[in-house]
């Protein structure tokens, strides 16, 4: 299979994290234990499921999100230009909660799917300028040179690593969701698959120091090739054999388990997705309807494989729009409300809408200030929040001051982060079941530099007792 030089880099580096992450002996079982033991008393748990839907390349939510007001969509179409949508094509978003300064949104025109989730059924949420941020920020101490920043700010392979680690001023050998698998694998079987699932390869985010993830194609779980007939069975009996046999070589040893446990996993899976049938449509000609769609099937699934907690990882590549960006994003919002909005209609289907939860994050936005025929990379952005968990309808955060050399800019119209990813995943974190403090730093390391853990957008588990 062919891949991209950035795909390729990127899943080198989330391989470096693996590598990094199996070397390491230091890790706080206790902390497991006791978010386990935890859990278990209080009676928590039930089915719960995260999906991280990872936009690579860099979203460009000034156009996603976008202000209708005469006076902030005549900054907004200034600024963009060429790229600027017009303002009767945008789709108006009622909000819950006015925004404070009295600017009215709207949505892309292509994401009308994503419209009706957050105005009808109120189970779509915006978070507002999110970013990677060592410490609170300001505009003023960027510029005068007194902020702690994130590491390679501007870089796509750097930003993405730190969303996905929430570890923004320095290497981290795992990612928050593998993290937060650590602490919770124990609700599930321990003889089947992991409960971190990945559906488009490596990444950072699920990398975990006892969890590692399961990678699943858009076809199934993925097995060995070139065994069938009377010859093939032949040749896999005599591939068991050889797997099964004693080994001294310490990595003779680790393969053969690790090929074993494939093999297992493999049946397993295949055997529990037998006969599987999501009658919700799925938009077609498209890997991410694809990756949502067999997520979906796998949920379905969860009493067979004694899953009571479930993270899985998607993702789409295509937003790095430096140039003709209109076309570029108009198709790339237009799958993105389409399949997110199958995928919700699909785990209604199934009736645990209120047990799963679909995010989405991405290395950064773009700048407001159009380069001509597209934007550049930038900082604080614009994520979605869906499931029946969450408290729709409304803008969470502080939307910036979309103003070039304003007091949210950094330069063109890079807007500096007024939200964390700390606190956004945290957020999500305590609804899949994190509720102590310090297993909240387990998950999150740097979430004591900041002042709200929870941003209020989940209707949050009751607290253990």
């Amino acid at each position: 299979m062919e891949i991209s030089r950035r795909r390729f880099i990127r899943q080198a580096a989330c391989a470096a994290l693996g590598t990094s992450s199996i070397a390491s002996t230091v890790w706080n079982l206790r902390s497991i234990n006791a978010a386990t033991a935890q859990a278990i008393s209080s009676g928590t748990s039930e089915f719960r499921a995260l999906v991280c839907l990872f936009l690579y390349g860099g979203n460009d939510a000034n156009n996603m999100i976008v202000p209708t007001d005469n006076a902030n969509y005549g900054v907004y179409a200034n600024a963009r230009g060429p790229i600027a949508l017009a303002q009767n094509s945008l789709l108006p978003l009622n909000l819950v909660t006015p925004d404070p300064q009295g600017r009215t949104f709207g949505f892309h025109p292509n994401m009308p799917e994503l419209q009706s989730l957050f105005n009808n059924d109120r189970k779509l949420a915006v978070m507002a300028n999110v970013g990677t941020l060592v410490e609170p920020t300001t505009a003023a101490q960027f510029l005068n040179g007194t902020a702690k920043l994130p590491t390679q700010l501007f870089s796509h392979a750097d930003q993405q690593v730190e969303w996905q680690t929430g570890w923004a001023d320095g290497p981290r050998s795992s990612g928050w969701g593998g993290r937060l698998a650590d602490l919770l694998t124990s609700f599930n079987n321990a003889d089947t698959i992991a409960m971190s699932i990945s559906l488009n390869g490596s990444n950072t985010f699920q990398v975990g120091n006892q969890v590692s993830e399961y990678q699943v194609s858009t076809q199934g779980p993925i097995g060995l090739s070139g065994f069938d007939g009377t010859d093939g069975g032949i040749r896999y009996q005599a591939v068991q054999d050889l797997l099964n046999l004693p080994h001294q070589n310490l990595f003779e040893a680790e393969f053969a388990k690790i090929t074993n446990r494939a093999i297992t996993n493999n049946a397993l899976l295949t055997s529990a997705l037998t006969g599987v049938t999501i009658n919700t449509p799925f938009p077609a000609n498209s890997d991410l309807s694809d990756q949502l769609q067999m997520i979906a099937k796998i949920i379905a699934v969860r009493d067979a494989l004694g899953m009571r907690r479930q993270i899985y990882f998607c993702s789409v590549t295509g937003y790095d729009t430096h140039s003709n960006e209109l076309t570029t994003q108009n198709n790339l919002l237009l799958e993105l409300s389409q399949c997110m909005n199958a995928f919700y209609q699909a785990t209604k289907e199934l009736g645990i809408a209120d047990r799963v939860t679909l995010f989405t994050a991405s290395d950064f936005s773009r700048t407001f200030q159009s380069n001509g025929g597209g934007s550049d990379h930038a900082w604080g952005s614009h994520a979605l929040i869906l499931g029946d968990s969450v408290k729709g309808g409304d803008i969470y955060g502080a939307y910036p001051t979309i103003a070039i050399d304003g007091p949210d800019d950094v330069g063109e119209g890079r807007w500096v982060p007024t939200t964390s990813v700390d606190e956004y995943s945290a957020t999500l974190a305590k609804w899949y079941g994190i509720s102590s403090p310090t297993d909240l730093a387990t998950v999150l390391p740097n979430i004591g530099h900041f002042a709200n853990p929870d941003l209020g957008f989940m209707n949050q588990l009751p607290p253990p007792g």
